[in-house]
């Protein structure tokens, strides 16, 4: 607004200067004098209230809308320009990324409310500003009728599952919801959806509190079963241990048994006898007492 500024200044200090010079041509009774600066003063007046004013700057990232006694007729890019403040009026529109918080409540397929927090960035259409102008009005009532489309679409997509699979698959939902938006948000709204982010999904305390003990006491079930399996496991492994013992025992007595012949054994028995003959010798006529001498 400085070209503005630096008319205003000439204007002001014109229209100054001959409302002087028409006085002092009036006191001097030279009323020609007096009369052209009057004339000059009022010109210059005039321009001062119509030229600054007229001045109007765009702003870079920005578009206006130039409107003609109230309608719609031109589009102003960013720069400096002139048109009459008195018959045309300049309505601003922010050109770059928007971002919408949104807040709203929704349930679940199994009737458990949440409240969502989610957050839309959508971009005006450049080339349409004069249509939301015309359709719309301002940008204002544009955002709110995109604000509603988007929570009527994430009721209805988080309405299609269970409280249960919108936690398990978290992840999964921005992409949904967004999906769905962009489909619903045409080009009859002249704006660009760039995305949409579900930041927090919060269920009611109870839930939360009952989903919290169901996950803790299937931990403790999957705890419990791993317990048992390695329980189980042991015990295969020792009994395993035990049949793998007693088989080699067994190999062990059979090699063995057969090892041990009749001069093996006859050897086993003199290496063990400790020189004393038995009492009673048993053969083939019958038992035979033989008498033992030495010290008692």
């Amino acid at each position: 607004m400085v070209i503005a500024f630096i008319f205003g200044v000439i204007f002001f200090a014109g229209a100054s200067a001959l409302a002087v010079g028409a006085g002092v041509g009036f006191s001097d009774d030279n009323t020609a004098v007096g009369w052209i600066c009057t004339v000059l003063a009022v010109v210059f007046a005039l321009l001062f209230g119509f030229v600054p004013f007229s001045f109007h700057t765009v702003d870079t990232g920005e578009i206006a809308v130039v409107k003609h006694l109230g309608e719609a007729k031109e589009v102003r890019t960013a720069g400096t320009h002139f048109d009459s403040w008195i018959t045309n009026s300049y309505q601003y529109y922010d050109a770059k990324v928007q971002n919408v918080n949104i807040l709203t409540a929704a349930y679940s397929s199994d009737a458990q409310t949440m409240d969502i927090q989610m957050t839309l960035q959508y971009q005006i259409v450049s080339e349409k500003v004069i249509d939301i102008a015309r359709q719309y009005g301002s940008l204002d009532l544009l955002e709110n009728r995109i604000e509603s489309i988007a929570i009527e679409k994430t009721k209805s997509v988080l309405s299609a599952f269970t409280a249960m699979n919108i936690i398990a698959n978290r992840a999964a939902m921005s992409p949904a919801v967004e999906e769905s938006i962009k489909s619903a948000i045409g080009e009859e709204y002249f704006v660009n959806v760039i995305t949409v982010v579900l930041t927090n999904i919060d269920f009611s305390d109870s839930f939360e509190k009952a989903v919290e003990d169901k996950m803790i006491a299937e931990q403790n079930q999957l705890k419990a079963a791993y317990e048992n399996e390695a329980k189980v496991a042991k015990a295969e492994a020792d009994a395993k241990a035990k049949i793998v013992a007693a088989e080699a025992d067994a190999k062990a007595n059979e090699l063995l048994e057969k090892s041990l012949t009749d001069n093996i054994l006859r050897e086993m028995y003199i290496d063990k006898w400790n020189g004393v003959l038995p009492n009673v010798v048993a053969g083939d006529s019958g038992s035979m007492m033989i008498p033992v001498y030495g010290d008692k």
